[in-house]
């Protein structure tokens, strides 16, 4: 349990979500900026985004847990790691901040404030990504909590990195995120149009690791066998 009050947990995720989609979008900018090659692009944005992931949950984590993404709070919520009361606070931190993380990037660009996104991104397999991206995401939460908690930052740092170039969906893995990738008609955009299906996938995603992981990590209970009375 946090020894922080939900005031400060809320700026915490507000700020780590915020400075998370700075990153996300603002990177992209600057790759497609800088060359005309995707994949150079994609890999300056996947770099950019892996590193910022590392810093922002070694900072925040001890303050409200870093989950800057609202399937991890749900998860969290469901084994009772965040209080369901705290659940609503945790969530519009994540949308408002990854809202102005948006707005910040295009700032720095000269961009308008807020653009509605016009990059295609539906369909199974888009959709399959990201279930996959995000059941991975958890997982990988969920495991490095139990077994090397120091560790998480780099284990989620180092895991975002891989899946933006394993997953056809170059791994959203975040319902807050995609909402303000929707608001940047960037690299980075994705179509509001196209939200929902990212969305219930991500959802899907996060309950069935938190299933899967929930037996897995759990230990079984050896039977002893009785011993005969002398």
């Amino acid at each position: 349990m946090s020894m922080f009050d939900l005031s400060r947990r809320f700026a915490a995720e507000a700020l780590g979500t915020g400075l998370l989609v700075a990153t996300v979008v603002g990177s992209g900018i600057m790759a497609q900026t800088l060359t005309h090659d995707t994949a150079l692009a994609l890999l300056g944005n996947t770099l950019a985004t892996g590193a910022m992931l590392v810093v922002l949950i070694t900072i925040l984590g001890p303050i409200s847990g870093a989950h800057f993404n609202p399937a991890v709070s749900l998860v969290f919520c469901l084994n009772r790691s965040l209080p369901v009361r705290d659940l609503p606070a945790y969530l519009v931190a994540q949308v408002v901040g990854g809202i102005a993380g948006t707005i910040a990037a295009h700032l720095m660009f000269a961009l308008p404030m807020l653009e509605i996104a016009t990059k295609l991104r539906t369909g199974p397999a888009q959709w399959f990504s990201e279930a996959v991206a995000t059941f991975g995401l958890v997982a990988v939460i969920l495991a490095g909590l139990r077994f090397e908690r120091r560790a998480v930052p780099w284990l989620v740092g180092l895991y975002i990195t891989a899946a933006y170039w394993f997953t056809a969906s170059t791994s959203f893995a975040n319902p807050a995120v995609a909402l303000a990738r929707s608001l940047t008609n960037t690299f980075s955009g994705i179509r509001p149009l196209d939200l929902p299906g990212f969305i219930i996938a991500e959802l899907l995603g996060a309950l069935i690791a938190l299933a899967l992981m929930g037996w897995l990590l759990r230990p079984a209970i050896i039977q002893q066998p009785l011993k005969a009375e002398p």
